[in-house]
């Protein structure tokens, strides 16, 4: 994106790849079908030190100039859950594109092409496995750690730090959950069976599919706490997030005095849930009529199902991450430019900074924003 910006306002633009197969990343999201932006992108969708600093580029270039572009170029599209918007078709579609603009532009792409140095006199010099290279802008589009089996590294903050910027602490986002204590053995248990529950931490909460799996808990709402969750602390699961449980619960032992709790709640949960949830958390209440159930406990149970208190024992890490929380610090950058502020002629954008979207398609409008703002004064 950006290399096709800056070429299209004359520039001589060299597009340097590690990969052999360019846009890996591209290629494999939305499962093959590429969640390429979402309708509703706003500051509030991203995680970033600076709340503020990813609003210039936002505004710079919308979703709503990539919808036209991908538009332009006759690709179906559909939009999903929560304005997720996907090609009918294949995400190689949106690569494709993209290489296009490239090429219109004349843009030259060298894939395979390993950056082993840079240096800097007035100009940027790169020792590359394809020769040397130099120029008076040097862009770094490298990503972050996520998924390292796709190439990722950390080699972005490697060049951040050698040319005196600060890089802030990272860590896997948009990940899964695992566990370690009882919970490890009952989400092995119900693996499979996905729901729409609330999640919370202490300062944020989404609503959305959860997934249990083979090793924790998965699922859009998973992926996104995992954005703001920090090691060691809980998270609260609402299993009927629709319902005010405890009044709901009352209403039942009146309605059904004689049925059983595990029977009633599987009306609203899967069976399989509801019984392993019951003898994990209210074993002595398994076979007891709604009846011979007290008021108070009942009321404690229905708590329970709108705040139900886990700790996970981590996230299941950069192997499955599909984005890098932290990364280069948006202090060092121009939000207008995405320039250093103290480094000539030296740009990071994407991934690699601190600026990290939802689930749902915010990450690549980022990649697209920030690229095209960059391509416009690199």
């Amino acid at each position: 994106m950006c290399a096709a910006t800056a070429a299209q306002r004359g520039r001589d633009v060299l597009l340097l790849d590690n990969s052999r197969k360019v846009g890996k990343k591209i290629l494999m999201s939305g499962g093959g079908r590429c969640n390429f932006t979402n309708l509703y992108v706003g500051p509030d969708n991203y995680v970033c030190h600076n709340p503020h600093f990813c609003k210039s580029a936002l505004s710079r270039y919308t979703q709503w100039d990539f919808i036209a572009l991908v538009e332009r170029y006759g690709i179906a599209y559909h939009e999903r859950d929560h304005g997720q918007l996907f090609c009918d078709d294949s995400s190689r579609q949106i690569l494709n594109m993209l290489l296009a603009e490239c090429n219109q532009a004349g843009v030259t792409l060298r894939a395979g092409c390993e950056v082993l140095s840079i240096s800097y006199d007035e100009q940027y010099h790169l020792t590359t496995s394809e020769g040397e290279f130099c120029s008076p802008s040097l862009v770094v589009a490298t990503g972050g750690l996520s998924i390292p089996t796709m190439g990722s590294s950390g080699f972005g903050y490697a060049i951040a730090r050698q040319f005196g910027l600060n890089v802030l602490p990272q860590r896997a986002g948009l990940v899964p959950f695992t566990f370690s204590d009882r919970m490890k053995v009952l989400t092995e248990r119900l693996a499979g069976i996905s729901l729409p529950v609330s999640m919370s931490t202490a300062d944020r909460s989404f609503t959305e599919q959860l997934l249990f799996t083979h090793r924790g808990l998965s699922g859009p709402v998973a992926l996104q706490l995992s954005n703001y969750w920090q090691a060691g602390e809980p998270i609260r699961l609402d299993l009927l997030p629709d319902l005010t449980a405890d009044h709901w619960l009352l209403e039942l032992k009146k309605a059904h005095p004689r049925g059983l709790l595990k029977n009633l709640l599987a009306k609203r949960l899967a069976k399989k849930l509801v019984i392993e949830w019951i003898r994990l958390e209210w074993p002595e209440w398994e076979e007891r009529p709604m009846a011979e159930i007290p008021d108070r406990v009942l009321g404690q149970i229905g708590e329970q199902l709108n705040g139900w208190k886990l700790k996970p024992a981590g996230t299941e890490g950069y192997r499955t991450a599909e984005v890098t929380l932290g990364g280069v610090d948006t202090d060092e950058l121009s939000s207008k430019t995405m320039a250093c502020r103290h480094q000539p002629g030296l740009f990071f954008i994407g991934e690699v900074v601190d600026v990290t979207g939802h689930l749902g398609g915010f990450n690549f409008q980022w990649a697209w924003s920030s690229g095209y703002t960059a391509g416009q004064f690199a």
